[in-house]
């Protein structure tokens, strides 16, 4: 597995909320979800991105967007135009005085807005839970981020666009997985273009000596890797690697390690039924007592705990 394939290898999406947004000018909608990672796909007109955070976007038709959460964000035609609705945490909807919509903005199937053929379309996928994405990849990520179709080119807008309407069996899953490739796409071509904000691990991949050790620790985390031994397979002194890799990750190797080892503990424990011993040795932990007092002293939970409480 390469690095990209290993920090993208985490949506999983489970009844995500995904519909068809039509609005006519003036239109504003203020969003408090809460959610960590919502997709934002612009068919058709124009719409601005404010977050709380102080970023804001302009997309044009074609344009494809990611807000990382929790923070809040309005999403309008205008920077100045005032919010007509609130969406909370859930899915639900209310006026921005709190009296609930109840279904007022509904337009049918997934479909949702002021107008079904209105001037402005957005398809929105939102992931619900923070377990179902990868904290690694929420990290790599700025609050905002966009790509235009001359970075962006997927067929994949379209086929969403015609399934988010369908009311067929299994849809829900359907549309899961379609977001989760979605996202995938989107942040391929995202961390491909020359000036990408990536984390510093994915920029070090570019280093010969670095970049071999990043290769081994994420291609096999269960082994029992030293510094020593690391060293000796990129062929140079314990010294000179430790220096190398800190000055480029921001972290020494065992730190990067344990941090990659937990990480995929944390997804496998979300993701599967699979023992804790089981998954100890999966991510090279010699006990599910040691993989448990990592885990707590870094997530400041057992991974029981983290397994079992809700997202």
């Amino acid at each position: 597995m390469d690095a990209l394939a290993g920090l993208l290898d985490g949506p999983r999406a489970r009844g995500a909320h995904m519909i068809r947004a039509c609005f006519d000018p003036p239109w504003a909608v203020r969003v408090e979800d809460h959610a960590p990672l919502t997709v934002m796909v612009m068919v058709r007109g124009t719409a601005w991105v404010l977050s709380d955070t102080g970023e804001r976007l302009l997309l044009r038709t074609g344009d494809v967007a990611i807000a990382r959460g929790p923070a809040a964000y309005t999403c309008g035609d205008d920077p100045g135009t005032a919010p007509q609705a609130l969406i909370l945490p859930g899915g639900e909807c209310s006026y921005p005085d709190g009296r609930p919509l109840n279904g007022s903005m509904d337009l049918g199937v997934r479909t949702w807005g002021d107008h079904p053929d209105g001037e402005t379309v957005l398809l929105i996928g939102t992931y619900l839970w923070q377990g179902e994405i990868s904290a690694r990849l929420l990290d790599a990520l700025p609050p905002l981020l966009s790509l235009a179709p001359d970075v962006w080119d997927c067929p994949l807008a379209p086929l969403v666009m015609d399934e988010i309407v369908r009311d067929e069996p299994g849809q829900e899953v359907v549309l899961d997985r379609m977001l989760d490739l979605l996202v995938i796409a989107i942040l391929r071509a995202w961390f491909s273009r020359p000036d990408a904000a990536a984390p510093a691990w994915y920029r070090a991949l570019a280093d010969p000596v670095v970049g071999r050790v990043l290769r081994l620790l994420q291609d096999d985390p269960a082994h029992p890797w030293t510094v020593a031994t690391l060293a000796a397979k990129a062929g140079v002194s314990r010294a000179a690697l430790a220096r190398r890799f800190t000055a480029l990750v921001g972290e020494p190797v065992m730190t990067h390690l344990t941090g990659w080892r937990l990480a995929l503990a944390a997804d496998r424990l979300r993701d599967s039924d699979d023992t804790l011993e089981s998954i100890a040795r999966r991510v090279g932990y010699g006990s599910a007592f040691a993989l448990s007092s990592a885990f707590k002293r870094v997530y400041g939970v057992s991974p029981q705990e983290h397994r079992s409480r809700p997202a």
